[in-house]
């Protein structure tokens, strides 16, 4: 057997979740697409009533909100009570990995109303947004000032505070980095009420580095400063294919955004968005955009393709088509690229819908779509939701740009999942080291990608159902996750906790930096208020004793050593 082919493996037996996740699609259709559309429209409106406040009308009521929060938080007996977690129902997060922390004795704090615009300071080129405001609410506030954040994650559902304190990342990542790392500014309320401004350079800034991936186990988030960019209305989006072996896939990836000379912050040869998606373990397209002008793309001859109306073919299905007509150039509105795999869930819609990416579907019903995420996993039950932990896989991994290659190959013999995302992030050298940071000594190798202040690392997003479920054979979805795991932790990657994790505590450390994050545990005294992002991330379900067992170990930690073996 050759090192890219996957084992053989014995044919899968079915059960009465398979039949329950084969017509799933009723449910959704009659009940989950009619929801998440009122939804939608109520959210609409929601945003509609901010935006004819006034900046210093949001401020008023941000800040009267913000005393509330304070109030409850004292009102906590720290003897009585649970340990504090957001209000917010556990099926709610977009993320994959179930709030299953939340089934244990705790203390909540209502942060419901944090959903506004707060100001858009075109001086300073700074929004500046409450937590639960998401991307698609942004986007269309900024956009027809010929501005935007300067990540702008794909998904209109995802929220500021998910993408800070967990992950963000986007097409313009090889650029400004994680979503986190274009924010200049946290509001935080402390464990003991108090309110606090963190900046890189005031005097809460170990505690402004510590913050991103820390699942707000170090205080509440109440608002954010975040960068924006000037940009144009149209991006000019140039579709490559590429047909060759997985290392030359790789190879041709990292040379569509990142020049062999090293010229890495020359803006005349670095796209300004990029991303990648992997079709089969020989065909690729990847896609290069530059912002344009309205004037540029109006002009004759030049093609205007406006993928967010809801008719349009699904766009990872029209960047394939790439491979079948050679390369080509379009021009699609900014804020609709921004959105682009927001319809079909990326191609997780296929899954969901076997049907909704049909002509017909898409015409009669696409304006439905998508189906809220959080009602996916509210109407799915004990039974499917298992199922998808063991048949099913929703992962990403960060990799340093020069092994994107052998995780290709890895992810192609573990778990045979198409189509691949994959997208470029640059991972900084900050004064702090964080939870995720950069090799060490990256700064002397000067790989391709990399400059003296950042290394290049690239999301491989793993999302769909992998090759053996598709022709009906046995996989283990939740060893393919620990050797996933094990791999990344042998090779400079990290894991977003926002999947399912199969984590041991010891292995965590291993893969993330415990040091400052603890250290800012202490100090703020988060330690016996807030629990641990290990164990907030923890799969499966707490019981009080096991959240007190969790968080008193904290009091004396002893975190494993890099260079000891792997559990």
């Amino acid at each position: 057997m050759s090192d890219l082919e996957a084992p053989l493996r014995p044919k899968r037996k079915k059960g009465i979740a398979d039949f329950l996740v084969q017509f799933r699609w009723i449910l959704v259709v009659f009940v989950v697409l009619p929801i998440s559309v009122t939804i939608y429209f109520l959210i609409y409106l929601g945003d509609v009533k901010s935006d004819m406040k006034s900046y210093k009308k949001r401020q008023k009521e941000h800040d009267e909100n913000v005393k509330k929060v304070v109030k409850r938080l004292k009102e906590r007996n720290p003897s009585k009570d649970g340990l504090v977690c957001t209000a917010r129902k556990p099926w709610i997060a977009v993320g994959m990995r179930n709030v299953d922390y939340k089934r244990a004795r705790h203390f909540e704090v209502d942060l419901s109303a944090f959903h506004n615009i707060l100001d858009i300071d075109k001086d300073r080129m700074i929004a500046k947004v409450e937590p639960l405001v998401n991307m698609g609410q942004i986007s269309r506030a900024t956009c027809p000032m010929n501005l935007s954040l300067a990540v702008v994650a794909e998904l209109d559902d995802l929220t500021v505070g998910g993408l800070i304190n967990g992950y963000g990342i986007e097409g313009s990542s090889h650029i400004y980095g994680l979503f986190s790392d274009t924010v200049v500014a946290y509001e935080i309320v402390l464990a003991d009420g108090q309110v606090v401004r963190a900046t890189k350079d005031n005097e809460y800034k170990d505690l402004f580095y510590a913050i991103p991936w820390s699942q707000g186990t170090l205080g509440l988030l109440v608002s954010a400063e975040i960068k924006l960019i000037p940009i144009k209305e149209y991006m000019k989006l140039t579709y490559k294919p590429v047909v060759s072996n997985l290392r030359e896939i790789a190879q041709a990836y990292a040379d569509s955004f990142a020049p062999r000379d090293g010229d890495q912050d020359n803006q005349a040869k670095v796209p300004d968005f990029v991303e990648g998606m992997i079709y089969t373990s020989t065909e690729a397209v990847f896609m290069t955009g530059r912002y344009a002008s309205k004037e540029e793309a109006k002009k004759k001859g030049n093609v205007i393709n406006s993928v967010g109306w809801w008719f349009k073919p699904w766009f990872y299905q029209h960047a394939a088509t790439a491979l079948k007509r050679g390369e080509f150039t379009e021009y699609i509105p900014a804020r609709e690229y921004y959105h682009r795999h927001t319809r079909s869930l990326y191609w997780e819609g296929k899954l969901i819908l076997p049907f909704g990416d049909q002509f017909w579907f898409r015409f009669l019903f696409g304006w439905m779509m998508p189906p809220k995420v959080s009602l996916l996993k509210a109407t799915q039950g004990e039974a499917i939701r298992n199922y998808y932990h063991q048949n099913h896989v929703i992962q990403d991994m960060l990799v340093p740009l020069y092994k994107v290659g052998d995780a290709l190959e890895w992810q192609h013999r573990e778990m045979e999942v198409y189509p691949l995302w994959l997208c470029p992030h640059r991972l900084y050298k900050l004064p702090y080291k964080t939870m995720v940071y950069p090799e060490p000594g990256f700064e002397h190798h000067r790989r391709q990608g990399d400059t003296s202040y950042a290394q290049m690392y690239t999301d491989v997003g793993v999302y769909y159902a992998p090759g053996p479920i598709l022709r009906g054979e046995v996989f283990d979805g939740a060893e393919a996750v620990r050797k996933m795991e094990q791999w990344l932790i042998e090779n400079g990657g990290f894991q977003p906790q926002y999947a399912v994790s199969e984590l041991s505590e010891k292995n965590f450390w291993r893969m993330f930096d415990a040091d400052l994050y603890e250290k800012c545990r202490k100090k703020y005294k988060a330690v016996g208020t807030f629990m641990s992002v290990y164990y907030k991330s923890k799969k499966g379900r707490k019981t009080e004793k096991e959240v007190q067992e969790a968080e008193q170990a904290q009091l004396e930690p002893a975190y494993a050593e890099v260079d000891q073996p792997i559990d």
